[in-house]
């Protein structure tokens, strides 16, 4: 994936299709966008950091997993095992970039109107409590030949997915026409989201 950041303006529509199309509970978000103020006034201006999984070619996740529930798919994708998780959360504290969550309870948000909607019963049997959850690209989309739910929805644009393999793909174009980089490349995880500088 490749993010261009002279796109993004932190609307946050990203994080917000995220949720929707995977249904997650409270307190879990796979992808979000980090915003910081930049200059002194009256010189200021807002910078937006969109996070999710990087997708590392060399997971440290993977690594740290005892029981093997992180598995790096052989397109890429890094994906957890839910029915392996054993909610020990190592994968949360190696993983550098934040991109991890570890699911307390599945709980409903709105708990004083009288339990869940019709729609978390219908999508919270899809998350357990103690375990872990990220970003997998929304690998069921992409598996069927659609967009991650983030790219698909991005009014801005600011997101572009595809075969990093492939040198005449569009992300690769990007990455290499607009000298696309990597967050933490010194940590040598190799992470498969670029992103484009101001």
């Amino acid at each position: 994936m490749v993010i261009d950041l002279r796109r993004c303006v932190g609307c946050n529509s990203c994080s917000v299709a995220c949720k929707q199309v995977n249904g997650t509970p409270p307190g879990v978000l796979r992808t979000k966008v980090l915003t910081t103020e930049k200059g002194s006034y009256p010189n200021v201006r807002l910078d937006f950091l969109p996070m999710l999984c990087m997708h590392c070619e060399q997971p440290e996740c993977e690594r740290v997993c005892p029981v093997g529930a992180t598995v790096k798919q052989e397109n890429g994708i890094v994906t957890i095992d839910q029915s392996k998780c054993i909610g020990c959360q190592f994968c949360v504290m190696a993983c550098p970039y934040g991109a991890r969550t570890f699911v307390e309870e599945v709980r409903s948000y709105f708990p004083d109107k009288g339990g869940m909607t019709a729609y978390e019963k219908a999508r919270y049997a899809e998350h357990s409590a103690g375990v872990c959850e990220k970003c997998d690209f929304c690998k069921d989309r992409v598996e069927a030949g659609e967009q991650p739910a983030c790219v698909a929805t991005c009014g801005a644009k600011a997101r572009v997915f595809g075969d990093l393999d492939d040198p005449d793909s569009e992300v690769s174009k990007l990455i290499a026409q607009k000298n696309g980089t990597q967050l933490l490349p010194e940590l040598g995880l190799s992470p498969s989201v670029y992103y484009i500088n101001r």
